[in-house]
């Protein structure tokens, strides 16, 4: 079935990443313009990530700060007190309405106006939270969302600054589940200059419908655990979706089960970024001379770096040992440039090949080759016979510790 499908392909990605050395985190995500039930993405942690994931360190949940949930504390548990009307001269925002008024922004309700496929929609909100405008999309159900502007917000009969869903008629209501949490609210009294005191749900304002649409913080209670959220970013390396039966059946995509029924073909959507993976890898593993590749994905596995090959006899050797790495299948670059010895080193360097091999007419007097990790500092010595052997065995057992 789907489910089954999908949580060996969440560990196929897992087992990919773990061998491109890749720290990716399976996250909670959006499903965006693709849809689906459920989708979940791949993020490698990186300061320069450019999306915010939060998690919780105490039970491991984790989700895309578009997607993220929190428990949100409740802002007091007074009784009900009669609806009041309030003056108050020029405060517009929540924090000048809460400083006037002398409560805490978690006692005030906040008033943001938008535009939901060409219709106006009110929406409400604890004034200590903000809108996460993914989660109101979602739950609008529209293709497209916007802040309203200042004309379509004066058309509707809106004051800006001082409006609630107090008396509200003709406009669409959406409230954050914050709404319920909490008593006696300041809200707008839908005139310049005054608020309400004692605003409550349902008493004072209905609503069309109520949801979590608010943007989860670092800091916050994870909705598993109640443990502490915290933040990080991230670059996204893959995303899986659910996509169950709503695509086949807008498509007409049938199929016969073994009982010859036709019924919709269950989807499921899988990708990792290519170009974004490779980012990741070089973001993650390199250092102030250039790039460290894994030996997962490394273009060549060893560059051959022989220096001063006017000398006839280093010459020869070093194409003898080009063709017997190569007989032995390993991926060699061979760096037969008329270069001298610091262009090569930090082009190898640069260029990021996992395993540097030098001939010089040192080691060629020794008949020994200097060997070299890239992601290390100290140097060896290997002897020319048998080192094609010798340098796949390293190769493999270094692949299999990586």
């Amino acid at each position: 079935c789907l489910d089954e499908s999908y949580v060996k392909m969440g560990l196929a990605y897992r087992n990919i990443y773990a061998r491109l050395g890749l720290p990716a985190l399976m996250v909670e995500a959006d499903s965006g313009a693709i849809g689906g039930k459920d989708s979940h993405e791949f993020m490698v942690i990186t300061d320069t990530g450019e999306d915010e994931l939060l998690y919780c360190p105490n039970c491991g949940y984790a989700a895309n700060v578009e997607k993220a949930q929190s428990v949100k504390a409740r802002a007091n548990d007074e009784a009900l007190l009669p609806l009041e009307e309030i003056a108050t001269p020029d405060c517009k925002s929540i924090q000048e309405v809460a400083s006037f008024v002398g409560v805490p922004p978690s006692q005030t309700l906040k008033a943001v106006f938008y535009c939901a496929d060409g219709a106006l929609a009110f929406v409400v909100i604890r004034g200590d939270l903000e809108v996460n405008e993914t989660k109101l999309r979602n739950a609008l159900k529209c293709s497209e969302l916007r802040l309203a502007t200042e004309s379509e917000v004066n058309e509707a009969g809106l004051v800006a600054g001082f409006a609630s869903p107090i008396g509200m008629r003709g406009t669409k209501v959406v409230a954050d589940d914050s709404v319920t949490l909490g008593s006696n609210f300041i809200a707008g009294a839908n005139k310049p200059q005054y608020h309400f005191r004692n605003s409550n749900y349902p008493r004072d304002f209905q609503v069309d419908f109520m949801a979590d649409i608010a943007l989860a913080h670092s800091g916050d209670s994870c909705p598993k655990c109640e443990g502490e959220l915290s933040s990080a970013r991230g670059i996204e390396e893959g995303h899986i979706f659910k996509l169950g039966t709503f695509l086949s059946e807008k498509f007409g995509a049938f199929c016969l089960n073994s009982d010859g029924i036709s019924q919709p073909i269950v989807m499921g959507c899988y990708g990792i970024g290519l170009g974004r993976l490779l980012a990741a890898i070089v973001e993650q593993s390199h250092d102030d001379k250039g790039i460290i590749w894994p030996l997962s994905v490394a273009p060549y596995q060893v560059y051959l770096c022989p220096l001063h090959l006017d000398n006839s006899a280093l010459a020869s050797t070093a194409e003898d040992t080009y063709q017997k790495l190569q007989q032995e299948g390993i991926e060699v670059l061979f760096d037969d440039r008329d270069e001298s010895p610091g262009v090569k080193f930090n082009d190898a360097d640069l260029l990021g090949v996992p395993l540097r091999l030098t001939l010089s007419p040192r080691t060629l007097r020794n008949q020994s080759v200097e060997i070299k990790w890239r992601a290390e500092r100290q140097v060896q010595i290997l002897p020319l016979e048998g080192l094609a052997s010798e340098i796949n065995r390293l190769l493999k057992e270094s692949g299999k510790e990586s």
